[in-house]
């Protein structure tokens, strides 16, 4: 080929086919080394002390603990709305918002706030968590970052890192101009999957053979709630799968969206298939569309069965995407473990800490471990790669084992640990240091004034 032969789409498309068949031999590894996405002629499309790479709770979390602490922030997100899963999810419960019933840190209740100013058709809270109307909540998530000052691009893609002599100096984006560099003195990677960190060359983990299920939820409406229970749902899903095999055969959630007159359906989603690893490009395809057939099959369910009301629902939605509960997280400075989360452990550098119940998604998970509430510290260790500098991970990608991931990876639990590391990156930024030479003791007075409640007794006295 010629250097002036620009190619082809199906030139382009094999090349980069063989590219994702080399990097899976590579497993949780990326097998990249460091410097490779330096910038090579792209247009710099801007320059920030704190870029947060991923809109979940847990980007959010830390697009808002930056901004607050003065940092000029960017948070970036693939989609052209935020939430991640919370969004994704139609309506289901965000836990361990408010553990307890108290509130849990000045963040979190900025976005509590935002979005109960919209009504009750906007937010039903519970004893811990929040069910919110997708719609309502993708907009107060705009405003909580406006009211912070935090700046945001979406829809746009982190695509690769630029690595400067071991340091993670941004991330290169995908745009319909082109591929650009958004450059940062410090980066939080709150992608869930691990990706700035992973592109970078950090090693990451996965657990290959016990990966949690995907899940597309449904919203479903037009329900006479004098003649259907959500139990009646569930009845009738589980009993069709003779005719609609593809109907889950485990968990099913049927609850309200908010305070209206429609239900979300959660599920066990992929589990009968195996476990599948969503940064594979191949099983991640095969994930999504499996998800469209069975939510499929599950509407037929309702619409062929015996009972007239249950025929009378009616199918309004399903997720943009399968949520995805777990795949790689960093090897960090530590990685937090079952004996962690089941002690309760407390460490001296925590700058969160998690609660709920372990969710091994499809595993037996209750079984082993009973339904007793998990409490547990998190290090600031484990948002710190082992040893690329310039970036924390924060959310279901920080430094944690299978079932320490599993135990606390609720929407509540990964806004307040993408919290500490967005006020991490602002204070680091700000001195001009790298994030790992933070002394964790500023880092934590920053968060108290946060309203995060630290330490092993004053946590115990603000959880359930």
């Amino acid at each position: 080929m010629s250097q002036s032969h620009k190619p082809t789409r199906r030139e382009f498309l094999a090349g980069a086919g063989a590219l994702a068949a080399r990097n899976m031999m590579f497993g949780g590894r990326s097998p990249r080394a460091a410097g490779r996405a330096s910038s090579a002629g792209r247009p710099t499309l801007d320059a920030v002390d704190v870029l947060v790479v991923g809109g979940g709770p847990a980007g959010i979390g830390a697009a808002l603990g930056a901004a607050r602490t003065g940092a000029k922030t960017l948070l970036i997100e693939n989609h052209a709305f935020f939430g991640g899963v919370a969004a994704w999810a139609l309506g289901m419960a965000m836990n361990q918002m408010r553990p307890g019933g108290k509130p849990r840190s000045d963040v979190h209740e900025q976005l509590i706030r935002r979005i109960s100013a919209y009504g009750d058709q906007a937010v039903r809270i519970g004893t811990h968590e929040i069910f919110c109307n997708v719609e309502y909540l993708k907009v107060a998530v705009l405003d909580a970052l406006d009211e912070a000052g935090a700046r945001y691009l979406v829809p746009i893609r982190a695509v690769d890192a630029i690595v400067e002599s071991g340091r993670v100096a941004g991330v290169v984006v995908a745009t319909k101009r082109g591929l650009m560099d958004i450059r940062a003195k410090a980066v939080a990677d709150c992608t869930g999957d691990a990706d700035v960190a992973f592109f970078a060359g950090a090693e990451t983990m996965t657990a290959s053979e016990m990966l949690m299920p995907m899940t597309l939820s449904l919203a479903l409406t037009h329900i006479d709630e004098s003649k259907v229970k959500p139990a009646d749902v569930i009845a009738a899903i589980l009993a069709a799968r003779p005719k609609h095999p593809l109907n889950p055969s485990v968990f099913i959630e049927v609850k309200p969206i908010a305070r209206g007159h429609s239900w979300y359906v959660n599920h066990s989603g992929t589990a009968d298939l195996g476990r599948i690893d969503a940064t594979d490009p191949l099983e991640r395809s095969k994930a999504e569309c499996f998800s469209r057939r069975q939510a499929l099959q599950m509407v037929q369910s309702l619409r062929e069965s015996d009972d007239p009301a249950l025929r009378e629902i009616e199918w309004v939605a399903g997720g943009p995407q399968v949520s995805v509960r777990e795949t790689r997280r960093i090897k960090g400075a530590y990685v937090l473990s079952e004996d962690d989360a089941r002690a309760g452990r407390a460490f001296e550098d925590a700058i969160a800490w998690r609660s709920g119940y372990v969710d091994l998604g499809g595993e037996k998970g209750e079984a082993k471990y009973g339904s007793k509430m998990m409490i547990h510290d998190v290090p600031y260790r484990s948002l710190l790669p082992e040893k690329l500098e310039g970036l924390l991970a924060a959310g279901r990608c920080l430094s944690a084992t299978h079932v320490a991931a599993g135990a606390g990876k609720s929407m509540g639990n990964c806004l307040a640990t993408g919290h500490a590391a967005g006020v991490a990156c602002a204070l680091a930024a700000g001195k001009g240091i790298l994030p790992r030479e933070l002394k964790v003791g500023e880092l934590q007075n920053a968060l108290r004034a946060d309203g995060v409640i630290l330490g092993l007794k004053s946590r115990e006295q603000n959880s359930p």
